[in-house]
């Protein structure tokens, strides 16, 4: 078992110069459609997510009122002194009539018994002898955007990635779209955030603006962080795996072989991967694993079982059925952006939209479609303020009151 574990982080911590990589797992909590980051205070989000780490997980998790690693008295991960909370969207297999149904996830190696599958967790604490800043209460952020359906889009995230398990302990062959051959152990995702910040601020409008990848190479490499973003954070990966085995007879793939799954958000090609962060750790506990240089044996932290991180969960807010041979996603998100056997529009057996298309204004008329969103893009939805009208050869077409896209 510790020779599979320390196998399993030196094949993720081969750059030179690395120290320790703190890992560690943290069981499912909930999975259900809440995301109390971008959509704060509403009674449910466009679409599903699965949630790990603490309890204080909830509708609204306003930092002004609380302080999560104070208040929180479960967590569901196995270094007992972290209540953040840490989710993803999740993956469903599309079968060629149409129907839908959830792709469970499953422990990574060494972290059988975790309940759901859950999730498996990365802090970085040095790469070339430099330190880190742990994050602060208040503190979260996002990586990637659920919107994106093209190269150009998803490469502004670096290290957003899926590897096709051919054994658990794969870690090599890494893609920036979906797999599209059978995985004989799963499919795993890999969510990177970014590993520099402003040194000010906790948690912008958007999310994001207060991190930024280093000016130059990797975090691996040593790359420097940008000026506006000086202060060297740990960082944060996630692993999810997907039990995709009982998926893998191509008989049950679309006709032309291309393959199923489809994000809960509505994705095929995986350029929309994305995941959330809210910092939870009680005191200064991530700071003492970080100056410490933390490896997956941390003394300098409690520990629990899994089975005593199982323990910790919460009853799904939204009342409806996830699970089973769905007709729709959840949320009546529609399937949008390149879709299987389709090259770029709806097809390979999915279905055309039924959403009318919405009226909207044209944004600076004169310009032409200069400042309309491209085919794939956001063109409305609730609090939106971009550009409401389309490019040419495209549609903005409603999919819920959030989100309207260019089709």
């Amino acid at each position: 078992m510790q020779y599979k574990l320390l196998a399993s982080v030196l094949a993720l911590a081969t750059a030179p110069g690395t120290n320790a990589v703190l890992r560690f797992s943290c069981s499912e909590l909930v999975t259900e459609r809440l995301d109390p980051l971008v959509f704060p205070g509403l009674p449910q989000s466009p679409h599903v997510h699965q949630i790990v780490g603490g309890n204080m997980f909830n509708i609204t998790m306003d930092p002004n009122r609380h302080n999560i690693g104070e208040e929180a008295t479960c967590t569901t991960c196995t270094f007992s002194e972290d209540f953040s909370n840490y989710w993803t969207a999740i993956l469903y297999f599309r079968a060629r009539n149409g129907s839908l149904i959830r792709v469970p996830q499953r422990p990574n190696l060494d972290f059988d018994g975790a309940r759901g599958g859950g999730m498996t967790v990365y802090y970085t604490a040095s790469y070339q002898n430099q330190k880190v800043t742990a994050f602060q209460p208040g503190f979260r952020m996002i990586v990637g955007n659920p919107m994106y359906r093209t190269q150009s889009e998803a490469s502004k995230y670096r290290q957003m990635t899926f590897t096709c398990l051919q054994t658990l302990s794969t870690r090599t062959g890494e893609t920036t779209t979906m797999p599209r051959q059978p995985c004989p152990e799963g499919i795993m995702s890999n969510v990177r955030f970014p590993t520099c910040w402003d040194g000010k601020n906790l948690d912008p409008p958007d999310h994001s603006s207060h991190v930024a990848y280093p000016s130059s190479g990797t975090f691996e490499s040593g790359g420097p962080c940008p000026a506006s973003h000086p202060v060297k954070i740990p960082q944060l990966f996630y692993e999810v795996i997907w039990d995709t085995r009982r998926f893998n007879n191509r008989a049950d793939w679309p006709e032309d072989g291309s393959q199923p799954f489809v994000w809960s958000y509505g994705d095929y090609t995986g350029y929309g991967t994305h995941g959330d962060y809210v910092f939870g750790w009680k005191g200064d506990s991530l700071q003492r694993a970080m100056d410490a240089n933390c490896d997956f044996y941390c003394p300098q932290l409690k520990t629990q079982s899994i089975a005593t991180g199982n323990q910790c969960r919460q009853e799904k807010k939204v009342p409806e059925n996830i699970d089973g041979w769905l007709s729709k996603l959840p949320g009546d998100v529609e399937i949008t952006g390149p879709q299987p056997g389709s090259g770029g529009g709806n097809g390979g057996g999915s279905p055309t939209s039924s959403v009318p298309p919405v009226t909207q204004p044209t944004v600076n008329p004169g310009n032409g479609n200069g400042n309309c969103a491209a085919k794939w893009g956001q063109c409305g939805g609730r609090g939106f303020t971009g550009a409401t009208c389309c490019q040419a050869g495209s549609t903005c077409r409603a999919q819920n009151e959030w989100y309207s896209q260019c089709l």
